[in-house]
């Protein structure tokens, strides 16, 4: 009887350990992805994420990181919702949050399996192994291009024939020396669903990303205040955009997943703004206890969902918005009071800039008082 081929053993055992694709890639195809990594961050389209300019030089290819490397297993995990993601997009009183932050972080999840499947590797093949979980400086998606599994669409999101715009990416470089997939060619065509939908305009061009204009960017990545004439494209979207994905059509491939820590939890479905804006920060750690949202901390979101409250047209959350008036941080302050000027009448807004400030020492929300 022939010996299975270890591409093969390596691929059951993935899709045993509840991989949804595996595919094989050279370490050393990403020369030109590289060089759309550092014009990317030349441009500055890169904002606040200094780490991406930090770690450019290693990021630009896996043998930078790396230089023993002989080849890449790439695998994914699918995390397909069960509903349309943009539903909730028009109900003005609760809150919009990314598919994949609506359970478990990620992160940990595929990071054990895929250790799991690096120390298998290890051990069979006595082979050098590292693993790679979005966190650490790689191109993930130009990595799952080459090895077959999908292709940068025009949002610079993977899309995969099988699952559309829901995949989670994971790594492992090793030393031993595989067959590689056939890469995976680009099946956009004409259409440019993603680009036209994006609230922001975030897109330059198809396969170019301001990320500066992008609402994940915007919601997660950026730590100060949200520029004013980008907040009322902003919507009710208080942590991720998940818009560039859902429309794309390759979606009518996509199947809700199958691993219960990544389905939605339900109050993470439709959360009502007035509720989480009367988050503190402790009922906040323990509300997004063990989900991506509590990493930008509480400040921040709740800067997010003054925002939404601001969009939201509803008079009756401007309570909410008045009790983050006297909030300790500058960040909600400064989100309070714009959304106080979308929903008050301006005799309202005029009599309660005259009781509360603006103020010397708090420069920030006095700005805003002022430009309001």
């Amino acid at each position: 009887m022939p010996e299975i081929a270890r591409e093969s053993r390596i691929r059951d055992r993935a899709l045993g350990l509840g991989f949804d694709a595996v595919g094989f890639a050279d370490p050393a195809s990403l020369s030109e992805a590289g060089e759309r990594l550092i014009t990317f961050i030349e441009l500055g389209w890169h904002g606040d994420m200094g780490w991406m300019a930090e770690t450019a030089a290693r990021r630009r290819s896996p043998l930078a990181l790396w230089p023993a490397a002989r080849s890449s297993v790439i695998v994914a995990l699918n995390y397909g919702p069960d509903s349309d993601p943009l539903e909730t997009l028009d109900q003005s009183d609760v809150a919009t949050i990314s598919v994949y932050a609506r359970n478990r972080d990620y992160h940990e999840l595929v990071k054990g399996r895929l250790k799991q499947l690096a120390g298998w590797i290890h051990r069979k093949f006595e082979a050098d192994v590292k693993v790679f979980v979005d966190t650490a400086p790689l191109l993930e998606k130009p990595l799952a291009q080459a090895a077959g599994i999908g292709w940068q669409g025009k949002h610079t999101n993977l899309v995969s024939r099988e699952a559309g715009s829901w995949l989670f990416l994971g790594a492992i470089l090793t030393t031993l020396d595989l067959s590689f997939d056939e890469a995976e060619v680009d099946h956009c065509g004409a259409c440019r669903a993603c680009l036209d939908i994006c609230p922001t305009q975030a897109f330059v061009a198809p396969y170019q990303l301001d990320a500066r204009r992008c609402i994940s960017y915007l919601t997660i990545e950026h730590k100060g205040h949200i520029p004013r004439h980008l907040r009322a494209l902003m919507g009710n979207r208080i942590y991720g955009c998940d818009d560039c994905l859902a429309v794309c059509p390759w979606n009518k491939f996509a199947r809700p997943t199958d691993e219960p820590k990544l389905r939605a939890r339900e109050d993470l479905n439709a959360p009502h703004l007035a509720e989480l804006a009367q988050l503190d920060d402790a009922r906040f750690r323990k509300m997004f206890a063990g989900s991506p949202v509590k990493r930008i901390g509480r400040d921040r979101f709740l800067r997010n969902v003054l925002i939404a409250i601001g969009n939201s047209g509803e008079p009756a959350l401007a309570g909410p918005a008045r009790d983050a008036l006297s909030d300790a941080s500058p960040l909600v302050r400064v989100a309070a009071v714009w959304a106080l000027r979308r929903l008050l009448p301006n005799e309202l807004f005029l009599s309660l800039r005259s009781e509360c400030g603006p103020k010397e020492d708090d420069p920030d929300v006095s700005a805003e008082w002022q430009f309001s």
